[in-house]
């Protein structure tokens, strides 16, 4: 980062995160790619330069778009949504082609839907991934029916080694993805969007005005460049540290593990006692996790989660 070679972004002469666009561009199978601060601004971008006010959009119930983005869909780009109730945060192609609803032939009750996001891996689903099956008949659902489609691709890469598929494959049917470089990749900041260059530079134009233009972003681009050659292989280790602790803390008394989901980085564990005093219980030792509800924390192993780690939050959990 700090020998990064920089220009100014938002007139387009950063010469490393040209470098970052282009070979995440080339990687997905796509024209061209976008750099922006968040995954967050990513899927904002990518909403807005898809859809006009009034349209609407077709994701799961549980999807990070509709949970964990302030609204921003509904505020920035003026869209409804259509929920998904899907399993474990994966839609089916038939459950799809039931929630689009198009203003044409309403008598202009309905909306427009224009718009089908899918989120691989799912967050709330446990780190679940998509068959690449249904994840191609989505797409194929969206463009029959004259959508666009979107992945939210925070954790796509932890998919893309979770199945053994290679990332322009896995995604070739779809117009948009966002790949976070924060998460499993760990970079400290930042997400590309990808897609064809009329979408991009649609996607410029918005992320202007929703305030992610960067000066001298070649600093954090660095950051994503590296982890692109050194980060992505290793993810299986994650995903191994991440069953190892599902399966102890699946054989303990207060606690219960759909092992199902356990696919990649991602533990979901119910738990007997309030989930709030779990996690105070746990940061006393040094270990931070997320309740996701009155009974749910979150496990994530990433890239500074050790084996130690792994036996120290066992031995925790065992305690309790």
């Amino acid at each position: 980062m700090e020998c990064a070679e920089v220009g100014d972004d938002v007139l387009g002469d950063d010469p490393t995160v040209i470098e970052l666009q282009n070979r995440v561009a080339k990687l997905f199978g796509k024209q061209a790619g976008l750099f922006v601060p968040s995954g967050t601004m990513s899927n904002a971008v990518a909403i807005r330069a898809h859809t006009v006010p009034g349209d609407e959009i077709i994701i799961d119930k549980i999807s990070h778009i509709y949970r964990y983005e302030g609204g921003g869909y509904a505020a920035m780009s003026g869209v409804s949504v259509a929920l998904v109730d899907g399993e474990k945060g994966l839609m089916s192609a038939d459950q799809v082609q039931s929630a689009i609803r198009k203003a044409e032939g309403s008598q202009g009750h309905y909306p427009d839907g224009t718009l089908v996001c899918v989120e691989n891996t799912a967050n709330l689903g446990g780190g679940t991934c998509y068959s690449q099956t249904t994840f191609d008949a989505i797409a194929a659902v969206a463009r029959e029916n004259g959508c666009k489609s979107h992945i939210d691709g925070a954790r796509i890469f932890n998919a893309v080694i979770a199945q053994g598929v290679e990332p322009a494959r896995m995604c070739r049917d779809y117009d948009s993805i966002s790949i976070c470089f924060s998460k499993g990749l760990a970079a400290p900041v930042g997400s590309v969007l990808v897609g064809s260059k009329e979408f991009i530079a649609k996607a410029h134009r918005w992320r202007k005005m929703f305030g992610g233009g960067m000066r001298q972003a070649g600093v954090l681009a660095a950051a994503a460049l590296y982890s692109l050659d050194n980060n992505i292989e290793r993810l299986s280790e994650d995903h191994e540290r991440a069953k190892k602790i599902a399966l102890a803390i699946a054989d303990m008394n207060n606690f219960t593990v759909d092992l199902n989901t356990v696919q990649t980085n991602m533990v979901y564990v119910e738990c007997k006692m309030p989930a709030s005093e779990l996690v105070a219980s746990l940061a006393e030792l040094g270990i931070d996790l997320f309740d996701t509800g009155a009974n749910t924390v979150r496990i994530v192993t990433h890239l500074h989660i050790t084996d130690e780690d792994v036996q120290r939050i066992i031995s925790a959990f065992d305690a309790l």
